[in-house]
């Protein structure tokens, strides 16, 4: 096993990572920007290396400061988290150049699985369904136009390359489909550096799901289960959970077995998810595969009890897979939502700032994995994830009742969150039915304006007064011109 490891990343994914690397006996290697001296990360990691200005081009994303730190501190593996480096395969390759261990697939099915034409390929020769669209990249706009009206409107023009939701465009008509592919286009090129576009068919009631799977170096593939994550916004997901309310035994069978044979059609290794669309007829369609560990991943745990980043480790170490496809039995629900430091009113916009004051929900079945503390800065320069809050209960219904509570008990002050609309999208009654398709939050949460109560505010007002600082009161001699003592003049003090 490692003896050092650096994680590649920061925020809560960079403690995850850490937290499990300290149970393991591993050291860890932290690597931050100027924006992060005084990140949760740094602080945690048992060493830390700084490397470069607050920009992610000069800092997380340079691959050079990052396999220096790596070098000098003598790690002897890599691991990338999510974002950032995490699915570049010339960081992956510069990794194998330099004998340091990528905990990943290879470079080379990173660049395979990260370019959707390929993707596809692949498991169109593996016999795994695809949405219905392109193989080839197209920029012609009459070929555009010709494919768009071949698989009927809407359509969705997709970059080739990355994730995160850019370089995404849904198309209702024909007019506007070569603006909206000039638009994707050039949002890839600055996203990815690749401006490359496809085409694919558009379903207007649709669940996304995926399949967490795990693949050593020994031939030994398998998954485990599946998480449901149609609540989206800006084509990002916002709320997840496992298990799925639409599956049936027999297709999450059939989709767990499309799933390993994508993975090792791709010859994958390591953690991984193949994601899946399902239409309202139950037919599934594979949409990309993502060859890393998922923001989500933490509900898989909850309800197999596996932690995954340990996998990851025990993987790229040479270890076998520990258990077998029917050994690995979930038990209960998931759900997981992400916390940002965003505004729902104003299009979900980022809200960075100084967190004034937090207080982590806690409780049985109740998980937290953050990344931030009470006077934290929250850069405007990262994506403004703040936390992923986490329950595990016996039933969906008791699961949401566990969310709504823990949302309820967790308070950040200071910058905008979104866990009063959190909070109203799991007790609406769509959500509660399992009626959570991709286009849920447009179709029930558009106008969604907060619902500001009388005793929430005095709450607020409650909490604003206790972390105030005290007030002095007016000195006043009292009848005996007997000077006040410090004891009445000091306000809201106890021993």
């Amino acid at each position: 096993m490692f003896k050092k490891i650096l994680v590649a990343n920061r925020g809560e994914i960079a403690l995850r990572v850490i937290s499990t690397c300290r149970e393991m006996g591993i050291e860890t290697v932290a690597v931050y920007s100027d924006a992060d001296v005084l990140a949760a990360h740094v602080l945690a990691a048992d060493h830390a290396v700084r490397i470069g200005p607050p920009e992610p081009n000069l800092s997380y994303l340079n691959l050079d400061a990052i396999i220096e730190a790596a070098k000098a501190t003598n790690a002897q593996a890599i691991h990338p988290g999510y974002g950032f480096l995490s699915e570049n395969p010339e960081f992956a390759s510069r990794c194998e150049d330099e004998g340091i261990i990528f905990i990943g697939p290879s470079s080379r099915v990173i660049h395979e699985m990260g370019d959707k034409i390929t993707a596809r390929k692949i498991m169109v020769r593996a016999g795994v369904p695809v949405t219905p669209g392109l193989t080839t990249a197209i920029t012609d706009p009459a070929a555009l136009l010709k494919e768009a009206e071949t698989l009927g409107y809407p359509v969705l023009i997709k970059a080739t390359a990355g994730g995160g939701g850019k370089g995404i465009r849904r198309v209702d008509s024909p007019s506007d489909l070569v603006e909206a592919g000039q638009a994707a286009s050039r949002e890839a090129l600055g996203a990815f550096g690749n401006g490359d576009i496809y085409i694919e068919k558009f379903f207007t009631r649709a669940r996304h799901i995926e399949f967490q799977v795990l693949a050593d170096n020994f031939g030994n593939t398998l998954h485990l289960f599946e998480r449901e994550c149609s609540v989206q916004r800006r084509h990002q997901k916002i709320i997840e959970e496992t298990p799925s309310t639409c599956l049936t035994p027999d297709l999450r069978q059939e989709m767990g077995k499309a799933a390993v044979a994508a993975a090792k059609a791709a010859d994958y290794t390591n953690a991984g998810t193949v994601e899946f669309l399902v239409d309202e007829d139950n037919n599934f369609y594979f949409l990309e595969m993502n060859t890393r560990l998922q923001v989500e991943h933490p509900v898989t745990e909850m309800t197999t009890g596996i932690d995954l980043v340990r996998q990851q480790l025990l993987i790229a170490a040479g270890n076998p897979l520990e258990y077998s496809q029917e050994e690995i039995i979930p038990r209960g629900h998931s759900i997981e939502c992400r916390i940002y430091a965003e505004d729902p009113e104003k299009a979900f916009f980022p809200c960075p700032g100084r967190i004034e004051f937090m207080e982590e929900p806690t409780g049985p079945g109740i998980r937290n994995d953050c990344g931030v503390y009470s006077g934290a800065e929250v850069p405007v320069e990262y994506d403004p994830i703040l936390s992923k809050l986490v329950v595990h209960a016996e039933s969906r219904n008791l699961a949401i009742a566990k969310m709504v509570k823990a949302l309820k008990e967790y308070v950040i002050l200071g910058v905008r969150t979104p866990t009063d609309f959190l909070m109203d999208l799991l007790r609406s009654d769509p959500f509660v039915q399992g009626e959570a398709f991709t286009n849920f939050i447009d179709q029930h949460f558009s106008d969604w304006q907060p619902g500001n109560t009388g005793d929430a505010m005095a709450r607020l007002a409650f909490i604003a007064d206790e972390l105030s600082p005290p007030k002095a009161a007016t000195v006043q001699a009292d009848a005996n011109n007997t000077v006040a003592t410090p004891f009445q003049t000091l306000g809201n003090w106890q021993l």
